[in-house]
C-alpha cells in the first residue's frame, strides 16, 4: 500500500451538519439540505441567541488538509486509463477514484493498470 508524502492532522472545526431552519416543523424539508434564511424578520438570519447557527467562512478547514481523505490522500476521479497515467508522478499525493459512470469492462482495465503502476 502506498503511503502519502505528507499526512497533516485533519482537524474539523465542526463535525455536525448545519440544520435547515424549520426543518423540524415540516417533514418535506430535509434536515441536511442547508438553505440560507432570507426572511426580513428571521431570527436565524439575524443570529439571535439560541437559534440554529448558519455556516460561515470561519468554519472552513485548514488549507493544507482541505478535501483530504482520512488516509492522507486527495481524491482524483478517473474516467479512463489515460487519466490514470496522469497520477504517475503524483501518486504520493492523489488517490484515484473510478467514476460512477464507467462500465464494468473499462473499470476492469483501469484496475489492472493501477495494479501495474502500484
Amino acid at each position: 500500500m502506498v503511503s502519502p508524502l505528507v499526512k497533516p492532522r485533519i482537524v474539523k472545526k465542526r463535525t455536525k451538519k448545519f440544520i435547515r431552519h424549520q426543518s423540524d416543523r415540516y417533514a418535506k424539508l430535509s434536515k441536511s439540505s442547508w438553505r440560507k434564511p432570507k426572511g426580513i424578520d428571521s431570527r436565524v438570519r439575524r443570529r439571535f441567541k439560541g437559534q440554529y447557527i448558519m455556516p460561515s467562512i470561519g468554519y472552513g478547514s485548514n488549507k493544507n488538509a482541505r478535501h483530504m481523505m482520512p488516509d492522507g490522500f486527495l481524491k482524483f476521479v478517473v474516467h479512463n486509463v489515460a487519466e490514470l497515467e496522469l497520477l504517475l508522478m503524483q501518486n504520493k499525493r492523489y488517490a484515484a477514484e473510478i467514476a460512477a459512470d464507467v462500465s464494468a469492462k473499462k473499470r476492469k482495465l483501469i484496475v489492472e493498470r493501477a495494479q501495474q503502476l502500484n
